[in-house]
């Protein structure tokens, strides 16, 4: 397993040297055909009364799997047909196959080989060296002028919101894509831990709120034969090592983050504090006893979804839709008293908030809008990607057709039968895969009018609330970026270092790696370098300040 990884994490470095190689050849080459497009200033602009929309674009995004449901490419999706009527523009799609890393390596080797699209969706803040290096290097180019001749609706939006625009520039004042925009608090919150209500009341407990309240639960839930079937089987807590690592619930009671966090100021990471020995010292316990979901370290959807509609699993940590929401639809006609209830991330003492929980930025990067360096007219692109922020777009990309997808009732746009009770049985997130956009992200300013009607059952709308008071993410890191050289060294450190990180982990819950080897765990992580990526990401959040 060991050596199969670090294959893989070598594999991965030598793409990312070809990339680097690649373009900085392509860079040299193209220099001077880029060079108006790189500082922006000097660029030859056109009377915004004279451009209009482009005849085509090509444009390359990723096909999302509620799309994908019933659409073999976004050309079917109703707000880009309609778009078409609109603007007159025929867009062909590049949709790369797979997801995850999938997406991520055909990225890489399409910004490699050099034949870009006119525009590329995808989270141009994390891409290697940087999106300043990549307007550097004219794979993209920079938007600042062009957004404020020819793009006066996301213009207006940015400068009525400075904290959003600083957000999107980079320390260097470049603006590099079209973002994809949380317009409101509500839609910055949807993911949490939940619990079995139902199993709750049949003990007369209440919903924990502390980490020892959340032990006693747990082993009274492990204990008790809610299934019927005469075994001990029931599995009271699931949490998978990507949610420790990147939200951490539970973790936050302990007043860290697992991985890089700001205190005051400061960047700390946070699985080399002794905090982070405490938290381990719990979740091993946990395992031991049979608290925790003995396949909690490589468990998939299919496994899971088996474990909570079987009546197994009391506690997960999930999103409002695809956790709530799913489970309670699939369990609705197989038992009525199926429950799933949103808790808070619970702290150390009674009255407490942890430290941290999810709540998104407004922006963070993923599926924004990047125009490539062969493009040939950006000033048409940039109007035609402006739409969208448009009040006609907005509308558009948040509701879809009106008269079908959705209707004005007493001035609110209300999702129609097509979508809340989808005629071909459709849950709600596939049914809105046909029309909209803002189901799953884009360039747009997703409207919190959606959510408050994809998030339709009490359980969910009361999650929202509950985990947004939880999620006070003081110590949460803002949407910063590493400049090209910070980048390149932070990537070489990270790569060895988070696939140890991750099979220690693991080893350390499971009891395989001793806990009173923690210490070692530390002077490893710092041997690998991780004060130096604490350095690069404390010089990042200093400019992000200062910006």
């Amino acid at each position: 397993m060991i050596m199969w990884q670090k294959m893989k994490a070598l594999s991965v470095l030598l793409l990312l040297l070809l990339i680097l190689l690649v373009v900085g050849c392509s860079s040299n080459d193209t220099a001077g055909e880029q060079e108006e497009n790189i500082d922006g200033e000097d660029m030859e602009l056109k009377d915004p009364g004279e451009v209009g929309y482009p005849e085509e674009i090509t444009y390359w995004t990723e096909l999302n799997a509620s799309v994908a449901q019933t659409s073999q490419t976004l050309n079917d999706v109703g707000v880009y047909q309609e778009l078409e009527k609109i603007t007159g523009t025929k867009v062909d799609f590049k949709h790369p196959s797979g997801e995850g890393t999938d997406i991520t390596e055909q990225f890489n080797l399409m910004i490699a080989s050099g034949q870009l699209p006119d525009v590329i969706e995808y989270n141009w803040r994390t891409v290697p060296n940087g999106p300043d290096q990549a307007i550097e290097s004219g794979t993209i180019i920079r938007l600042n002028e062009l957004i404020e001749n020819y793009a006066p609706n996301l213009n207006r939006y940015l400068n009525e919101n400075p904290e959003v625009k600083k957000m999107v520039t980079t320390d260097a004042g470049n603006m590099y894509s079209f973002p994809f925009l949380r317009g409101d608090e509500k839609l910055m919150v949807f993911m949490g831990m939940m619990i079995r209500q139902d199993w709750l009341d049949e003990l007369d407990l209440e919903k924990p709120s502390t980490i020892s309240e959340w032990e006693e639960v747990l082993t009274a839930f492990k204990n008790t034969d809610f299934n019927g079937n005469g075994e001990q089987d029931v599995i009271p807590l699931l949490v998978q090592p990507d949610d420790i690592k990147n939200i951490g619930p539970f973790l936050g009671a302990y007043g860290i983050h697992a991985q890089f966090y700001n205190d005051n100021g400061t960047v700390k990471y946070g699985s080399i504090q002794p905090e982070f020995k405490e938290f381990l010292t719990t979740m091993n316990k946990w395992y031991e006893d049979g608290l925790l979901d003995p396949d909690f370290a490589a468990i998939d959807t299919t496994l899971l979804d088996a474990k909570v509609t079987n009546n197994q699993l009391g506690s997960l940590f999930g999103y409002t839709g695809g956790g709530i929401g799913k489970y309670m639809g699939l369990m609705q006609d197989r038992d009525p008293e199926f429950s799933l209830a949103p808790t808070a991330h619970p702290s150390l003492k009674e009255g407490e908030k942890a430290a941290t929980a999810q709540r998104a930025h407004p922006y963070e990067g993923f599926h924004s809008v990047a125009i490539s360096g062969l493009a040939e007219n950006p000033e048409e692109i940039v109007k035609w990607l402006d739409y969208a922020y448009s009040e006609e777009g907005h509308m558009l990309f948040n509701f879809g057709i009106e008269g079908e997808s959705y209707d004005m009732i007493d001035g609110y746009p209300t999702y129609s039968e097509e979508i809340t009770n989808n005629p071909d049985g459709l849950p709600m997130s596939d049914a809105l895969g046909k029309y909209i956009r803002a189901s799953y992200g884009g360039p747009l300013v997703q409207d919190v009018r959606y959510v408050e009607q994809y998030l339709e059952l009490p359980e969910q709308q009361e999650a929202v609330e509950i985990w947004g008071e939880t999620a006070e993410n003081e110590i949460n890191m803002p949407p910063t970026t590493l400049n090209a050289d910070e980048s390149e060294e932070y990537s070489s450190i990270m790569s060895d270092l988070d696939t140890y990180y991750d099979e220690m982990l693991v080893r350390f819950i499971m009891g395989e790696e001793p806990l009173g080897h923690f210490d070692n765990f530390v002077e490893t992580l710092k041997g690998m370098g991780i004060e130096r990526a604490i350095e690069l990401q404390q010089a990042a959040l200093d400019r992000y300040m200062e910006r």
